[in-house]
């Protein structure tokens, strides 16, 4: 059987080790747009490759999979987050869990994570071809599949062969692992007629045009509710301030829950922070407690527990109090306005930024289109796909990457009972 993975990241090196595994007389070769296997990987996670959480606080997969959570329901069976932790395990990779729940080498090297995917492609006899752009999958009328590469393939030396590789060549089965892909270009390398829902980014910070609000970068909040108003997106967790908005976790969730509505609104809009994570009416109560208990205090001296004293200074200019304005003197009205600033504060949102080197987009190879058992293309059997191909992403914190590997694992497991 011959096998081409079109993709040289996470799902198509972990799906192309476990079907040689699985396959050991069939002949897969791994095609790479790029010059080098896992760039994505050695990135990740800051360098550190966060490759997969806990679950332990994920009370729903909605929560961290916005697309797809009827798909990695059924992959998590097949292959979850403690056989991904197994699986490094018996490679030699020993990991940790955070407190957070993310899970890392303990080495806090992605680079381990990549020479042992490495190291599994070439004991396997995994054929890799780098630069490697596949152009078009073509069904055949025999059966089957042609890869079609413009030009001549190169190699990266890692079990690679440099044969002439160019179009024409023809495979049992193929394996779609290709991510972050535009849909005009999706559809172009699928065979004709496959739907493909848009490609938009789906882990990004916000830009926010408010100079007090940047003059305090560095500034993090740990329990912070953020929500684009007018809508029913909403997020919780660290907020950071940047210099030119805002990141952290609860901007990278928002991010994610919203991706598709910050690109059809141009990735503007208004973001309202709650400083506090806590409802109007509480915020209401812990002013009411200060009025009571600190009457001769100024408001400056006393700022709510997890807020800094800058950006209880900044949050109290929001709301128009002096800043040597005393508890007793705030006010019905004073105390009003400072309950909506403490849980709604509203920012204008212009434009988005990138995180760090990592992206991820939401979209990819519509679901209706696949087996959700197999990830085999119900039109086209042999064609298979993976990791950030289909539409299924998720929030940060190693959700990802354990889409990556648990889709893969599906694959392999197709593959051979195939």
């Amino acid at each position: 059987m011959k096998i081409a993975v079109i993709g040289g990241g996470a799902a198509g090196c972990f799906c192309a080790v476990n079907a040689a595994r699985r396959l050991p007389e069939a002949d897969i070769t791994v095609f790479e747009a790029g010059p080098k296997l896992l760039a994505k990987v050695a990135v990740t996670g800051g360098g550190r490759c966060n490759l997969t959480n806990s679950f332990r606080d994920v009370e729903r997969l909605g929560e961290v999979y916005p697309r797809g959570e009827q798909l990695m329901k059924r992959a998590l069976q097949v292959f979850s987050p403690a056989d991904t932790r197994r699986w490094f395990e018996a490679e030699g990779v020993r990991l940790v869990t955070q407190e957070d729940q993310c899970v890392f080498p303990v080495s806090q090297d992605a680079m381990q994570i990549v020479r042992t995917l490495e190291r599994g492609l070439r004991e396997a006899g995994v054929k890799v071809v780098c630069n490697a752009p596949v152009e078009r999958i073509v069904a055949l009328q025999e059966g089957g599949f042609r890869v079609e590469i413009p030009g001549q393939a190169g190699n990266d030396g890692i079990g690679a062969r440099n044969d002439g590789t160019g179009a024409g060549n023809d495979f049992d089965k193929v394996v779609v692992t290709v991510g972050g892909s535009s849909q005009q270009k999706l559809q172009r390398l699928l065979p004709e007629g496959m739907a493909v829902t848009p490609c938009v980014p789906s882990l990004f910070t916000l830009k926010i045009p408010d100079a007090g609000l940047r003059a305090l970068m560095g500034t993090v909040v740990e329990q912070a509710a953020l929500s684009l108003a007018g809508t029913h997106f909403r997020a919780a967790g660290t907020l950071l301030l940047t210099d030119w908005g805002v990141s952290g976790p609860a901007t990278l969730r928002l991010s994610s829950y919203a991706a598709r509505h910050l690109a059809g609104n141009g990735y503007t809009g208004t973001l309202l922070i709650g400083w506090l994570d806590a409802s109007e009416s509480e915020a209401r109560e812990w002013i009411a407690a200060q009025v009571a208990a600190n009457p001769r205090k100024m408001a400056v001296s006393t700022p709510p527990e997890g807020i800094t004293a800058r950006l209880w200074r900044h949050l109290l200019g929001r709301t128009g109090l002096r800043e040597d304005l005393r508890w007793a003197e705030l006010g019905s009205k004073g105390a009003a306005r400072l309950a909506a600033t403490l849980t709604a504060d509203a920012y204008p949102v212009a434009g988005r930024a990138r995180f760090k080197e990592e992206f991820v987009t939401c979209g990819g190879v519509d679901l209706s289109e696949i087996r959700l058992g197999t990830l085999e293309a119900k039109r086209f059997p042999g064609l298979y796909f993976a990791g950030e191909a289909l539409d299924v992403d998720a929030v940060t914190g190693g959700f990802n990457l354990q889409a990556a590997w648990s889709t893969a694992a599906v694959v392999a497991a197709s593959l051979a009972a195939s």
